[in-house]
């Protein structure tokens, strides 16, 4: 029965793809010649099937025919059984394709295209240029077609439509395997590269000392989870972040902020840039003028950072990789923060299904940091049991995570914000503002707990000098946190109070 659906499939799909030719006055792209010179090889020198499983599989043959005979000579394969014209016509009489190819006869006619063995991986490379061809085209009217329905919703159009571009430019990506000689040389001008910057990092530093010894900078390719409970203050920690390396540093980020506007956000980087209270940053109170020189003097360098920042709602996560792309190649984007994972919009298909739909997009933005080989610290809400618990119990633990244990799965580096004033006020004047940053998941490092502070009236995190466990020992009392800089996108957006559900 399977087999038959099959078969129904590719007849129906090879039938759209003739009709769209007729319509267009040419055949769809293909090389039946071709086709069976790839099959003649495989039925008379069986030891080129591994190389050619490694280039091209069934969809690859345009002929329905010649598609049934690689289909049998894959099970073959799979079961270690010899590749031959007696093996594989009784694996198609099994299958019951036999007859429909035109029997064993057929075999025999492909069996004689005994020069193509030579040129074998060539004649895979022309298959797949036709099948990538025919994918496009098929593709394409499907773009087409639904874009002339008024029934579909145009961003359901626009998801379908990146979605189909990329899979087709995904299936044509091929890593080739390597010997562990070369990688040993590429790992070795790595560790020299690293030990000449002289910072003791690796990846990109976050302007956190306590962190940056921790995780040696932001690695390329990693996915970094940081979660917290509502208005703990991780929104303000990653602001920190991306305005350290802005400013500091003038490294490219892009921040994603799904549940917050882009003047709130600005609004949070200058009460921390300025020193001024967030009621007269906000509105609420007027600005004397010293004030206003104040605030014009310090937000210069904020106006000059390459800090980009995208405040669509609601952010599908196709859109979501379109945007990260053009980004990373427009402007060279080396980071990239989002705010927060769960309020991004997962494949059509799953939506509903919400531990799946959440499992999707967290898979998605590791398989983003890893095409575009860069880091992206994704935000993440925690169960209401981490909420509940108290006492020694209240720190947050991995399985905390809301709505899906692929995040932690997914994740490369896993760290809560935990602030030990949060909700009381502490009977220790020294526990004000006092904060673990807690990795609890390193894949490539240890776990552990960095004590920060966090000053409540300027919005920002700081290492905790104070602290016996601070990394690396106290530094110089005249150290003073650095300020930051920003590059908002242009709308004319209202600005409206900062939220009170997840804060910070």
């Amino acid at each position: 029965m399977a087999t038959k659906r099959r078969n129904d499939t590719d007849k129906r799909a090879t039938a759209n793809l003739d009709g769209i030719g007729l319509e267009m006055g040419i055949k769809p792209p293909q090389a039946i010649d071709v086709e069976e010179a790839v099959l003649g090889a495989l039925l008379v020198e069986p030891d080129v099937v591994s190389s050619v499983l490694d280039d091209i599989d069934a969809d690859c043959f345009y002929k329905e025919a010649n598609r049934k005979v690689f289909e049998s000579i894959i099970a073959l394969a799979a079961e270690h059984s010899p590749i031959d014209v007696y093996t594989v016509s009784q694996q198609m009489q099994k299958n019951g394709t036999l007859e429909s190819v035109g029997g064993a006869y057929f075999l025999t006619q492909l069996s004689l295209k005994i020069g193509a063995a030579a040129h074998i991986e060539q004649h895979c490379r022309i298959l797949r240029q036709k099948f990538i061809q025919r994918s496009l085209i098929t593709g394409s009217y499907k773009i087409l077609k639904d874009a002339f329905d008024d029934s579909v919703n145009v961003d359901d159009l626009l998801e379908s439509a990146q979605q189909s571009i990329f899979s087709i430019v995904e299936s044509n990506i091929k890593r080739d395997t390597r010997p562990i000689q070369s990688i040993i040389n590429d790992a070795i001008e790595d560790i020299e590269k690293n030990q000449s910057r002289g910072d003791g990092l690796s990846g990109l530093p976050s302007g956190m000392e306590g962190l940056d010894r921790k995780t040696l900078g932001w690695q390329p390719s990693d996915l970094i989870i940081v979660a917290a409970r509502p208005s703990m203050g991780k929104t303000a920690f990653v602001l920190n972040i991306a305005r350290n390396m802005t400013v500091d540093y003038n490294i490219p980020v892009a921040f994603f902020s799904l549940e917050m506007s882009s003047i709130q956000l600005v609004k949070r980087l200058m009460i921390s840039e300025t020193g001024l209270s967030s009621q007269k940053i906000k509105g609420g109170t007027p600005l004397e003028d010293y004030e206003w020189a104040q605030l014009n003097e310090r937000i210069k360098g904020l106006a000059k950072a390459p800090l980009y920042i995208d405040d669509t709602s609601q952010l599908p996560i196709g859109e979501f990789r379109t945007k990260a792309r053009r980004l990373v190649q427009k402007y060279g984007v080396k980071l990239i923060i989002i705010d927060y994972l769960q309020l991004m919009i997962g494949p059509k298909e799953l939506r509903g299904m919400r531990e799946q739909e959440v499992a999707a997009i967290s898979r998605s933005l590791k398989a983003t940091a890893k095409e575009l080989d860069i880091p992206i610290i994704a935000l993440s809400q925690l169960n209401r049991g981490a909420v509940m618990r108290a006492g020694s119990n209240s720190r947050p633990q991995l399985n905390d995570l809301r709505e899906s244990g692929s995040i932690e799965q997914d994740a490369d580096i896993v760290m809560f914000v935990h602030r030990y004033d949060y909700g009381v006020t502490p009977e220790d004047p020294n526990d004000e503002g006092r904060t673990d940053i807690i990795i609890a998941k390193h894949r490539n490092g240890e776990t552990c707990d960095i004590p920060m502070r966090f000053l409540s009236s300027e919005m920002r995190f700081v290492d905790d000098l104070s602290s016996n466990s601070f990394i690396g020992g106290a530094r110089d009392e005249n150290y003073t946190f650095s300020r930051f800089d920003s590059r908002m996108n242009d709308n004319n957006q209202s600005y409206d109070d900062m939220p009170a559900g997840d804060g910070f």
